[in-house]
């Protein structure tokens, strides 16, 4: 039996893992466009292992999960998106302004939890949007006083990543019970689904087929395990550790990003939007205590 201590620190480091990860896919997904795979089309190859690898394990636990296919289809579409637009994003954008503007998901969780669910927005949730919100008016301010929107279509994407993330963390709330591995298959298949659209769309996407060298098919079908990977380390993970504990875990996320791009990419950011960038991340840690004071305030009535 393994110690008390290492029961505690692998749940941890299973979200350390996917955080870091995560803070790093944007690389490969980069290194792969430079050899003539758009976005569409390496997410449609990257997220198609996964599925062939290990959806098949999970056949019991769909089964199940019949009865609850509408939700999981909901979850396979706007989980589909928020994946497809994440890549999108870190193909045309700057990788920490992606990031920042994806991790104004808390912001979208409040007003989602408050108009599908009808939770109570308590003292939490108001700072945690008002902090977000702050945080990206400062970040996207522009001198010529025009509104402080996004400014071109990877900052939309990563904006609508954002917003799909915390849609389907509202979605999954009504999957309680239902089996990870079924939710893993369905983010998988979704991704697969929408990049399949975008591909009939524009078949010309698949011209490096063609061309392609073993060294793409390799590092497609890493990147393809390392996404399974954090599927499968997320999920442990969120299990065994507490909400608060594990939002903490996830901000790691941003620290490599940011070494990352500024070593890989030669990306920096200004004191705006590093300022900007401590409202939201502020907001990020807030936002793992709502559930706390819901639960605190539901004892008091």
């Amino acid at each position: 039996m393994p110690s008390l201590a290492l029961q505690r620190a692998f749940p941890l480091a299973s979200l350390l893992y996917a955080a870091t990860l995560w803070g790093l896919i944007w690389y490969p997904y980069r290194l792969l466009e430079a050899a003539g795979v758009g976005g569409v089309a390496s997410s449609f190859f990257t997220y198609a292992v996964p599925l062939l690898a290990f959806g098949w394990l999970h056949r019991r636990s769909l089964a199940v999960a019949r009865g609850r296919w509408r939700w999981l289809a909901a979850l396979a579409l706007v989980a589909g998106w928020t994946n497809l637009a994440y890549v999108l994003a870190m193909l045309e954008g700057e990788v920490v302004r992606v990031l920042l503007l994806f991790f104004l998901s808390p912001l979208w969780t409040v007003l989602f939890s408050r108009v599908l669910l009808g939770e109570k927005l308590n003292r939490v949730g108001v700072g945690v949007m008002a902090l977000s919100l702050g945080g990206a008016v400062v970040m996207l301010w522009r001198p010529d006083g025009a509104w402080p929107l996004p400014t071109n279509r990877a900052e939309w994407l990563a904006l609508s990543a954002g917003v799909a993330f915390a849609l389907s963390n509202v979605i999954s709330r009504h999957l309680a019970g239902v089996a990870d591995g079924a939710r893993s298959v369905s983010i998988w298949f979704g991704v697969l689904l929408l990049t399949l659209a975008g591909l009939v769309a524009f078949p010309g996407d698949l011209d490096f087929v063609a061309g392609a060298g073993g060294h793409v098919w390799l590092l497609l079908a890493g990147v393809g395990l390392a996404i399974a990977s954090v599927t499968y380390a997320v999920q442990y993970g969120l299990a065994r550790v507490p909400a608060n504990q594990a939002i903490v875990i996830f901000l790691f996320e941003l620290v490599v990003a940011a070494v990352a791009s500024y070593f890989l990419a030669h990306e920096h950011m200004d004191r705006q939007e590093w300022i900007g960038a401590l409202m939201i991340v502020t907001a990020s840690l807030f936002s793992g205590h709502m559930e706390d004071a819901q639960r605190k305030e539901a004892a008091d009535a």
